[in-house]
């Protein structure tokens, strides 16, 4: 909607195609009903990507204040919840309602549900036949006014967008035009913007669309893979840990050791399956799939320096000064894993039995066996390989006319608003480069 409401509002004809029946669901759902509809202090470097730099002139170009500008000319309150995490003071169908009003008043047409069956090149011999393909928003943009019957009765219109851009008569294109098969008709476009969005809630429509398109017009894409997603552990392994579900706790939480590695200090929640919460989604991003991860369960604490400092005069009971530093039951958990005693009084401990509890609290090194899926995914990692188009106006390098935007590119911002934003910035550079 972003994309389609900026370049209507250029002048040009837009059509706005999407499979789901209800509007903008993601949004919708997003930040627990209010949307965390961007972040502060959003930069390329909070992005996963093979090239997280490639998103630096969108975010630079289209700002998160100039999306709050946007708001405050649709009076939408909004307030600071964490680490520059913005959100509506209502609901999150405040930024549906503008994003709307945007597109109604620069005047896209709209066609929804409408399903997407075939994207394709226009040949010199006119063929569109349908192939079963489905979408939920092909972006195409640009044209002139006009609409023209064909033989068989269906509509060419100027543009399709929002998700798709149109022209009238095939006569007028070069072999870069695009033909689209819809379940709302055959539309022939100069420009086609795919902004279909990712993998992640397949419940609410997300399917690899965008990324088939991709590779049908030869463009390299990479592995997509749930971002943002719970973490699983064999049932096994787990097994001891069941019994801690619930308990939730500020963690250091890294992909690696050493100075290479990526760290968050967020909070974790432990679960009948494995590990969730703000610190977990982060660096599921980041996470290869096999590696262990190492966790500091009492980062903001030298635990080591305090067990010994309190061992020294002190009666009170191992699990009584743990307590202090952990949940209760964590630190049950852990002294009963080094095999001690919590009713034993801390001064009975020897200094390296100490020492062995305080590193297995603050270098806790476990393996997950893999994410919730995409089912529980907040984003996918992955997608149209940045190398394949111009940072500048999100154009494929290779078909011209051709664009992605959004979280179908190979961007995935971190937790906190920031996947919102680079589908702002990303949607103007590109509804502008469309004008040009």
């Amino acid at each position: 909607m972003m994309c389609a409401a900026q370049a209507a509002a250029q002048g040009l004809d837009v059509h706005l195609f999407d499979h789901a029946s209800k509007l903008a669901e993601k949004i919708r759902i997003s930040g627990g009903g209010r949307c965390n509809f961007t972040n502060r202090g959003a930069t390329w470097e909070n992005y996963v990507s093979q090239n997280p730099r490639f998103a630096r002139y969108a975010l630079m170009h289209y700002t998160p204040g100039d999306f709050l500008a946007l708001l405050g000319r649709h009076g939408v309150a909004w307030h600071e919840k964490h680490r520059g995490q913005l959100f509506c003071d209502d609901s999150s169908q405040e930024i549906i309602r503008v994003l709307e009003a945007e597109c109604r008043q620069a005047g896209v047409h709209w066609h929804m549900p409408c399903t997407v069956e075939e994207v394709s090149l226009l040949s010199d011999k006119f063929n569109c036949a349908a192939d079963g393909i489905s979408g939920l928003s092909v972006a195409v943009e640009e044209a002139k006014k006009d609409a023209a019957k064909n033989n068989d009765g269906s509509t060419h219109d100027d543009v399709i967008s929002a998700t798709s851009s149109v022209s009238n008569d095939e006569q007028q294109f070069s072999r870069n035009a695009f033909c689209l098969n819809t379940s709302a008709g055959t539309f022939i476009a100069k420009q086609l913007v795919i902004a279909t969005g990712g993998m992640a809630a397949p419940a609410i429509g997300a399917t690899d669309f965008g990324l088939r398109i991709a590779r049908q017009f030869g463009l390299k894409t990479i592995e997509p893979r749930p971002a943002l997603v719970p973490l699983e552990f064999n049932g096994v392994e787990w097994a001891d840990y069941v019994a801690l579900a619930g308990i939730a706790l500020e963690a250091r939480i890294a992909n690696g050791e050493g100075k290479k590695a990526v760290y968050f200090d967020e909070d974790i929640l432990f679960t009948h399956k494995g590990l969730s919460g703000p610190g977990i989604l982060q660096i599921s991003s980041y996470w290869d799939g096999q590696s262990p991860l190492y966790i500091d369960l009492c980062p903001s604490h030298d635990l080591e320096t305090i067990l010994l400092a309190e061992k020294q005069g002190n009666k009170q009971q191992l699990g009584t000064v743990l307590s202090q530093y952990l949940p209760k039951r964590l630190a049950q958990h852990m002294i009963a894993r080094q095999g001690l005693s919590e009713d034993k009084r801390l001064a009975e401990y020897a200094d390296k039995v100490l020492r062995q509890l305080a590193q297995s609290i603050k270098a806790w090194k476990i393996t997950p066996k893999g994410t919730a899926g995409y089912k529980k995914a907040e984003a996918m990692r992955g997608g149209v390989d940045t190398a394949e188009l111009d940072q500048k106006t999100m154009m494929s390098k290779k078909v011209p006319g051709l664009y992605f935007i959004g979280e179908v590119v190979d961007v995935t911002g971190w937790l906190g608003g920031y996947n919102f934003q680079w589908a702002w910035s990303s949607a103007v550079v590109c509804a502008e480069a469309l004008r040009k």
